[in-house]
């Protein structure tokens, strides 16, 4: 299933200045990057593959910073151009960055500004995102990148409206996309704007991947955190609320556990995590009556209230807001393609008791076994509004907003899922 995006008006409207075309395709490569999302936007467009019924695009490979360039493994690398083939692509790939935690060099930011000023897409693959980020390409705009991360892009560029469920996002001029493997989603999407459906079905037999994939990340998500709260002693906090979601409580009762009042723990939440602390317990506690459904046989009355939740009218509400299906259902999909003969394992693993870190895990949160993550992803239901609305309040938001929170678009907000696993403006 899919669900194509549509350029926002703005977007579609931009043409490419007159020395840029649109078959040319830039990558822009740094030291340090990992090699695997290097490579991806390589394969889909440097080879020829015309016998296949694929159009061919013209790639540049350049070099980010001086060369040569090392990747993940130790491998060097040595890039045929500079940052001045940029001007002649009519897209600029960004495969991955570094490290989330240092700038990018500014010669490539301007590269990029003036690439997309002159009408060039622009495309981030997983940790390229904070490249654009750091480019003010994605201020005002939906993005995404790996979930991991998410929560760091999202506390660091404020303006940036991420969702954390997304494969790709395609923003019309500018796409991002989760990490690692779904780069080549939003590749094959890019292909499939260009030159239609039967191009990205031949260019996908090829790469013996599926055409389109449906969900999103939320079936990956976990509990983690940015990197930067494991020094904090707000981490207290939030490991004692991971390991009692099975208990009734509120951002009240957290803000106590910190020696905090509510407005401060507030502001510390969120100057943190970049979400409010009252959607993160939200979020949470949807994504352990995810788990529930889906590993034990506990009705929907039971699931609510081993995660928290009041009344089981309270976890249907929000489970429908943020993953745009009711409980029941979600459980009778995610069954349904599962391999015959698996059963739930209806055991105190499973439950996610108190003391235990995750449901059907020893303990450890962050770190979700495999059987939590289903080949075949839940069909979902379909998307809300695109980039000209994200500037309001979203959906999700509502979430929080009835809960008696801060009136107000999140920078961090985990969305309904989609039909596709994309998000795109409409």
């Amino acid at each position: 299933m899919s669900h194509d995006s549509t350029a926002a008006p703005e977007a579609a409207a931009r043409k490419l200045s007159g020395r840029r075309r649109k078959e040319i395709v830039a990558v822009l490569l740094f030291s340090g990057g990992p090699i695997f999302e290097s490579s991806i936007p390589l394969s889909v467009f440097g080879i020829d593959r015309q016998d296949a019924g694929v159009p061919r695009y013209r790639l540049l490979v350049c070099g980010g910073e001086d060369g040569p360039l090392r990747t993940t493994g130790g491998l060097e690398l040595s890039a045929p151009h500079g940052l001045e083939a940029i001007s002649r692509a009519g897209t600029v790939v960004v495969p991955a960055w570094r490290s989330i935690t240092s700038p990018p060099p500014d010669d490539a930011l301007d590269a990029l500004r003036r690439a997309h000023e002159e009408g060039a897409r622009i495309v981030g693959l997983c940790t390229g995102a904070f490249v654009l980020a750091a480019a003010g390409l994605l201020d005002g705009r939906p993005a995404t990148t790996h979930w991991m991360y998410a929560p760091t892009l999202a506390k660091r560029y404020p303006s940036v409206h991420v969702d954390p469920r997304e494969l790709f996002v395609d923003d019309g001029d500018v796409l991002t996309s989760a990490g690692t493997a779904a780069g080549i989603d939003l590749c094959l999407h890019i292909v499939r704007t260009d030159h239609g459906n039967e191009a990205a079905g031949a260019l996908a037999r090829r790469l013996v991947v599926p055409p389109r994939r449906s969900g999103g990340q939320e079936r990956y998500l976990d509990r983690s955190l940015p990197e930067e709260i494991g020094a904090d002693p707000l981490a207290e906090v939030v490991a004692w609320a991971l390991e009692h979601l099975h208990e009734q409580f509120d951002v009240e009762t957290l803000a106590a556990r910190a020696y905090m009042s509510r407005r401060t723990f507030d502001r510390r939440f969120r100057s943190l995590t970049g979400s409010a602390p009252l959607q993160w317990l939200i979020t949470q506690r949807v994504l352990q009556a995810q788990r529930l459904l889906e590993t034990s046989d506990y009705s929907v009355d039971e699931v609510a209230g081993r995660c928290g939740f009041r009344s089981p009218v309270a976890l249907r509400g929000h489970f429908r807001r943020q993953l745009g299906s009711s409980p029941a259902a979600y459980r009778a999909a995610y069954r349904a393609r599962r391999p015959q003969g698996e059963r739930p394992q209806d055991t105190e693993a499973a439950q996610g008791g108190a003391g235990s870190g995750m449901p059907g895990h020893g303990g450890h949160p962050g770190q979700p076994p495999a059987s939590l993550h289903p080949e075949h992803p839940v069909p979902l239901q379909s998307r809300r509004t695109a980039a000209a609305s994200a500037v309001g309040s979203s959906p999700a938001m509502s979430a929080s907003a009835s809960a008696g929170s801060d009136n107000g678009r999140e920078a961090y907000v985990p969305s309904r899922a989609s039909l596709p696993g994309q998000r795109s403006a409409t």
